[in-house]
Parts: structure tokens; C-alpha cells; sequence
């Protein structure tokens, strides 16, 4: 198969992207951490990581940097990977972010049953 001339990988262009927008780093990594609870989509939510990671530094720099080896790192941040809390604020970190917590949507929220009395609902 021949390679075509000026054509870039998928990988290759979200990498650079990733570069270039900082903001679209940090929604990427929003919806990757969120993906974390499903273990349908972690693989997506891990590989994500990685992209951010590659962006950023590097693999090798970014593991040095979060005192972690660079064997490690791949094996945590690949699509089976299952990494620890430290892992990832030591990652995040250092590709200068942070963990932080939300409240879930409202939505996921259970709803107080409602009483009847005296034909009247009362929450």
C-alpha cells in the first residue's frame, strides 16, 4: 500500500491538537475521567489520558515527571489499564491539571417518594 504524500495519522493530528488547545484538553480529559466509572468506555477514558500525556511532554517525560517508569505509564494508560488514584493526579499533574469533584447531573439523583394524604401529593 503506498503512503500517501502530506497525509497525517489521526493519532498524529489529535496530538498536535491537543497541543494547540489547551481548552480541548481539558473537555477531553473531563469526559475521560467521567468515562473511568463505565467499563465500556474506561479503554476510551485510558487512552484519552495517554493522548493528553503524549501532548504534553511525552510518555517518557510525563512518567519521569510523575516519578513513575515509562513501562508503567504505558501499561496503565493502555486500553486494559487500570491505574491508581496516584497514577493519575501524579499524570495530571504533571501536564499541569488537576483532579477535581462535581456533583453529578441532578438527573442520577434518586427522587423523594411522594405521600399521599388526604388525597393531596406532599413530598
Amino acid at each position: 500500500m503506498k503512503k500517501l504524500v502530506g497525509a497525517v495519522s489521526h493519532h498524529e493530528r489529535t496530538i498536535e491538537e491537543l497541543r494547540e488547545d489547551r481548552e480541548y484538553a481539558v473537555a477531553l480529559l473531563r469526559v475521560a475521567m467521567e468515562s473511568l466509572d463505565n467499563p465500556e468506555e474506561r479503554a476510551g477514558g485510558l487512552l484519552a489520558l495517554r493522548a493528553v500525556a503524549e501532548a504534553y511532554g511525552g510518555l517518557g517525560a510525563v512518567a519521569a515527571q510523575a516519578g513513575i517508569s515509562r513501562e508503567s505509564l504505558y501499561r496503565s494508560l493502555s486500553p486494559k489499564g487500570n491505574p491508581t488514584l496516584k497514577t493519575l493526579a501524579a499524570v495530571l499533574k504533571a501536564v499541569g491539571l488537576q483532579l477535581s469533584v462535581v456533583e453529578k447531573q441532578r438527573i442520577d439523583r434518586p427522587q423523594p417518594r411522594k405521600k399521599k394524604v388526604n388525597d393531596y401529593a406532599v413530598a
